[in-house]
């Protein structure tokens, strides 16, 4: 028996391969995502159970997973880990990558990769954060801006072409709520704290491509269940809210990718790396069973 769910060794093999990339250069408040994929990864392998409560299965069984480390890019510019992401995603071909991050910015790589495989307009990201990412720059809070900072990251995946469908925002700058405002940039908010939270019917109904990725930033979660993160904001998605919305819209469209970042490991606790790893072994689990 396999003691991981990270089962395979040859990639040449697996159904998917989680990629790991520990960058944190533009974080903006607290540090220590450079440390998230490495724990995640270590709850997949020691915690997770194999056994689907769900879909009452052994999930090795009839999923292989491989595991590639990007390497140190702790020192290297924002655009050229980008590059390196994007070139690894596509050197992985057919394979279903599932990116661990690291900071947001990250899954830009991804997104870039996943332009050159599909039409953009065929695939909607959903982003589960408490943060927009819709800034051009972070010329505002950084004395070393760039266009390729966290912050910036959705924006990016605008002007690619993605329509993007935001899950549980809580706060955002003026340029923000302007640019996802206008209807040209095809993208759908809902808010949390603003009203009624919304229905998991009604954020599916957002979703008009048969194709769909998914990008989690761990703070679009009550910071009760994703307390290790960078820049936390209170409220946010309930837990069993947030595995509903992600197994009903898997099931409903072809997942084509995903991510999680912004993990940033606590001393005291361990919830938050376990429950990305939860959340990884949810997305897996519901795309490959049969």
């Amino acid at each position: 028996m396999a003691n991981s769910i990270i089962n395979e060794k040859n990639i040449n093999n697996a159904d998917a391969v989680i990629l790991s990339v520990g960058y944190e250069k533009t974080a903006s408040s607290h540090k220590g995502t450079l440390a998230g994929p490495k724990a995640v990864v270590g709850q997949l392998s020691k915690q997770i159970e194999f056994f689907d409560r769900k879909l009452k299965k052994e999930a090795t069984d009839f999923m292989k997973i491989a595991y590639q480390d990007l390497g140190n890019v702790a020192a290297l510019s924002p655009e050229k880990v980008l590059t390196k992401i994007s070139d690894k995603c596509e050197s992985l071909k057919d394979k279903f990558v599932f990116l661990l991050g690291g900071e947001h910015s990250v899954s830009l790589g991804a997104f870039k990769a996943l332009a050159k495989k599909y039409n953009p307009k065929d695939v909607t990201i959903l982003q589960i954060d408490a943060h927009c990412d819709l800034r051009n720059d972070d010329s505002d809070y950084s004395d070393d801006p760039t266009n390729y900072a966290h912050s910036c990251v959705m924006r990016r995946a605008s002007e690619l072409g993605f329509p993007l469908v935001q899950v549980g925002i809580r706060t955002y700058s003026t340029d923000e709520y302007k640019f996802f405002s206008n209807k040209k940039n095809n993208v759908t908010t809902f808010e949390w704290g603003r009203g009624k939270i919304p229905t998991i019917e009604t954020i599916l109904k957002a979703f008009k491509t048969k194709y769909v990725y998914i990008t989690i930033d761990v703070d679009g979660f009550d910071p009760a269940h994703m307390p290790g993160t960078g820049t936390a904001v209170q409220g946010g998605l309930e837990w069993w809210y947030g595995i509903d919305l992600i197994e009903k819209l898997i099931n409903k469209k072809t997942l084509v990718g995903a991510d999680i970042v912004e993990v940033s490991p606590q001393k005291e606790t361990v919830l938050t790396e376990y429950g990305a790893a939860q959340l990884c072994y949810t997305m897996l689990t519901n795309k490959f069973v049969k």
